[in-house]
């Protein structure tokens, strides 16, 4: 129990060669005693009590302790506590965000360590350790998190029996992990932000995947105050800034549409496949949508008239994200949109040329049971390394080889980049490419500033040209 009924008494002699001076000091009526060598020693012990008196700390009756001092005594190591804050989490988020955790908790859990540790595991075994390990729940035999009498999910290291060298790395991270009490070191919070702000390969990680890990790592942190761990966010009183980095689209390497008309041919010039992928790539094209969107496409929210524009409803999107995270054991989980609230929906005009590509996708391929136009084989969703390859080959036929070994189009999403590219080149108001594209207008402006600001410029001419007419 917690008291604020604490006296301490003076020091006094006994007769004790080894520990001849006692300081005894009285907590909600229970004596406490502690023997010293030398008084010079109990005279600091009975200075430290009396600090915590004055900061007005509580003391436990049990110990006789300061709550500060009991909190440390009591302190499990960060390890444990990235473990259970990752279990707590896990039945109230999306399947993606629990990777998204999982990751920035493999992140830090590494640098927060006693220093010069000897021994330490490979970094890639550690990584895979923490992330496929520890900081993911353990399934039973239908796929389901196995949880423990209070309901909460239990990592899987504690349910199933890790490879010897995964088994070696958790070890180690648990004996030498620091105590979640010991990160008030503002040396070992810099070590983990340092971590953080960086990729794998050393180089420096994009602002909003440095923004994200952090996210996590002071709501964990929030927790551990949550738990009593820790009396305040250590974070609040660190100076720290997430190094500066251009988020901005290198538009050197976004496909012009001459160059995304001859990709899509591309596309479509691989058999079968690339045929059932070529009103895939133009959706991500003439209506700027994610693949996650893409895949989750279905019939009842396409309109598409026989002649001029249609228009899609998207209300639905289907991440794909490994089966290991999600509840039922699939790869993908069906979520509302992107920074959307659940219900709402974005609808976007489609130019009759993605009207009649997917007008001709429905009569050759016809949909799925649940309606949806896009699908793998026995219904699945098309996997993210199927329209890649595909993608990647109608490069080396799209374009001339100089620029198939420069980074233009290098990646799939390149297409979602070319079409809001395009809407902003053709003086659609920013407001509206934003909404078509599922943006806030803020990160428009963040990743298209270069093409908004001649976009900006041409308006200001056309001001300029009204006032002077006004003359």
């Amino acid at each position: 129990m917690l008291t604020y009924d604490v006296r301490i008494w003076g020091i006094r002699k006994r007769n004790s060669k080894s520990a001849p001076f006692q300081l005894r000091w009285l907590v909600g009526g229970e004596r406490h005693q502690q023997p010293f060598s030398t008084s010079a020693l109990a005279d600091g012990r009975r200075a430290e009590l009396k600090e915590a008196v004055r900061r007005g700390e509580q003391f436990d009756t049990e110990t006789g302790l300061p709550v500060s001092e009991l909190r440390e005594r009591n302190s499990p190591t960060w390890y444990e506590h990235a473990c259970v804050y990752a279990m707590m989490k896990w039945p109230k988020v999306a399947a993606k965000h629990r990777a998204n955790i999982a990751e920035a908790l493999a992140t830090v859990t590494p640098t927060l360590v006693a220093p010069a540790k000897a021994n330490p595991p490979p970094r890639m075994v550690l990584r895979q350790a923490l992330l496929s390990w520890a900081f993911q729940a353990a399934r039973d035999e239908h796929g389901q998190p196995i949880r423990d009498d209070d309901g909460v999910p239990v990592p899987r290291k504690d349910r199933q029996e890790p490879p010897l060298e995964i088994a070696e790395a958790l070890a180690w991270i648990a004996r030498n992990s620091l105590k979640v009490a010991d990160l008030n070191d503002s040396d070992a919070l810099r070590r983990a932000l340092t971590a953080l702000s960086l990729k794998l390969d050393g180089t420096q990680a994009a602002e909003n995947t440095v923004r994200r890990k952090h996210t996590v790592f002071s709501n964990a942190l929030r927790y551990a105050v949550e738990r009593d761990l820790l009396k305040a966010n250590p974070l609040a009183r660190i100076d720290w800034e997430p190094p500066a980095t251009d988020d901005e689209v290198d538009f050197r390497y976004v496909p012009n549409p001459r160059q995304m008309k001859a990709l899509l041919e591309g596309v479509r010039e691989q058999g079968a496949r690339g045929e059932h992928l070529y009103a895939f790539f133009g959706c991500m094209y003439y209506a700027a949508m994610r693949p996650s969107e893409v895949c989750q496409l279905v019939k009842r929210d396409c309109k598409l008239p026989e002649t001029g524009w249609g228009e899609l409803i998207l209300h639905k999107s289907r991440p794909e994200v490994g089966a290991a995270w999600t509840d039922d054991g699939t790869s993908y989980e069906i979520r509302g949109l992107k920074r959307r609230a659940r219900k709402s929906t974005r609808p976007v005009p489609i130019p009759p040329v993605l009207v009649a590509m997917l007008r001709d996708h429905l009569k050759t391929y016809g949909t799925a049971p649940d309606g949806r136009l896009f699908t793998a084989v026995e219904g699945g969703r098309v996997r993210s390394t199927e329209y890649t390859e595909v993608w990647q080959e109608a490069r080396v036929h799209a374009l001339p080889e100089e620029e198939v070994a420069t980074p233009l189009a290098d990646v799939p999403y390149a297409a979602r980049k070319a079409g809001i590219s395009l809407w902003i080149k053709a003086g659609v108001d920013p407001v509206e490419v934003a909404r078509r594209a599922g943006h806030s207008l803020a990160v428009l402006y963040k990743f298209y500033a270069r093409i908004l600001r001649g976009w900006q410029e041409r308006s200001n001419e056309l001001i300029e040209g009204e006032l002077n007419g006004g003359e």
